[in-house]
């Protein structure tokens, strides 16, 4: 393919962006106004450490989250495990596997999972519970491709179906998000990325809960009180997100490397914010990350972020662990911690 269409592409896949952009320039942020939020909590401890501006780095298996193109560039089959504990004791894990398969592109499956332990039912009647319990959590599976078109520009999507529950009712819907990620012959390489997140069905609540009895008209004398009735829920839009930003290695040898990289990030239920950090690696083995989240943001409750990693070749190289922490500050609400590990072979 031309190397100058497919530079038209992504510049028109840039420009759309932020022709969507203009579009989400709301006067009021529309937090709270989507389903499925789970899906943007952030993956990976490296991308967390560094700020969340991780849609033009995205070289390992977390890619399938911030932009399903990078995956097209792994050389080595990767799985990976991350763990969160996210803020009011939400649990939130994440799990994919990515293989690498020469002239067909890179196939990958991942798992998000947010849970919390069960909890009481109140009432007005009984605010210190009825004796029952109740549980929520939400789910999200997808399945990956993506391709590299030439030696510097990549695509990719995936596939996800996304399920929430809470006590006896579930909603559930379906959702592509799509990348691109193009490597510059600019200073060392730089690369720009761009990912559309979450582009799908709105999800709608229903199950025995909405169900109840009531009475048709409280104004009329003998008539019962055990009418059924059907409480009829909304649905919500999932939250669709457009983001693009540029990385550059100014430093790279082969003992040294410090990637800075920056987002741009466009939300459909909040403001326009920025995503800012920085690595530096000795050796490909240990590694510092530091960032920050959501410049710009309004009413953004703080957004400090660091992290450490640690790789290592094992069995003479055919085996390398990576092992990262990161670490987000969030003002007056609990800071997080995020634990990840993977393996490549």
């Amino acid at each position: 393919m031309n190397k100058k269409l497919i530079l038209s592409v992504l510049v028109t896949i840039l420009l759309t962006q932020s022709g969507v952009a203009q579009l989400t320039n709301q006067s009021v942020s529309k937090a709270g106004t989507s389903a499925a939020t789970f899906l943007q909590i952030p993956v990976g401890a490296r991308a967390v450490g560094m700020g969340g501006a991780f849609v033009s780095v995205a070289d390992d298996i977390t890619s399938l989250y911030w932009n399903p193109a990078g995956s097209a560039r792994l050389q080595y089959r990767e799985v990976m495990f991350s763990h969160i504990d996210w803020i009011a004791d939400i649990r939130f894990d994440f799990a994919a596997v990515a293989v690498p398969i020469p002239r067909l592109g890179t196939l990958g499956i991942s798992f998000s999972s947010m849970s919390m332990d069960d909890m009481l039912v109140r009432t007005v009647e009984r605010p210190d519970g009825t004796g029952e319990l109740f549980s929520s959590g939400s789910i999200a599976i997808g399945i990956h491709y993506a391709r590299s078109l030439t030696d510097k520009f990549s695509i990719g999507a995936t596939a996800k179906y996304i399920s929430e529950r809470i006590w006896d009712m579930r909603a559930s819907g379906f959702a592509i998000d799509f990348g691109a990620l193009f490597t510059t012959d600019f200073l060392n390489g730089m690369r720009i990325g761009a990912s559309m997140t979450n582009f799908g069905s709105d999800m709608q609540m229903s199950g025995r809960n909405t169900r109840m009895h009531g009475r048709i008209d409280d104004r009329k004398q003998g008539s019962t009180d055990r009418v059924p009735m059907h409480i009829e829920m909304n649905s919500w839009p999932l939250p669709l997100g457009f983001q693009f930003g540029v990385a550059n290695d100014f430093i790279k040898t082969e003992m040294h490397i410090l990637t800075v990289s920056v987002d741009a990030h466009y939300p459909s239920n909040n403001y326009q914010s920025m995503n800012i950090g920085g690595e530096y690696g000795f050796n490909n083995i240990i590694f510092f990350r530091a960032g920050y989240q959501s410049l710009f943001l309004q009413d953004a409750e703080g957004g400090l972020t660091f992290g450490a990693g640690f790789h290592y070749d094992l069995f003479g190289g055919n085996v390398r662990t990576k092992v990262d922490y990161g670490y987000r500050d969030f003002s007056r609400l609990k800071e997080i911690h995020i634990l990840s590990v993977a393996i490549l072979f």
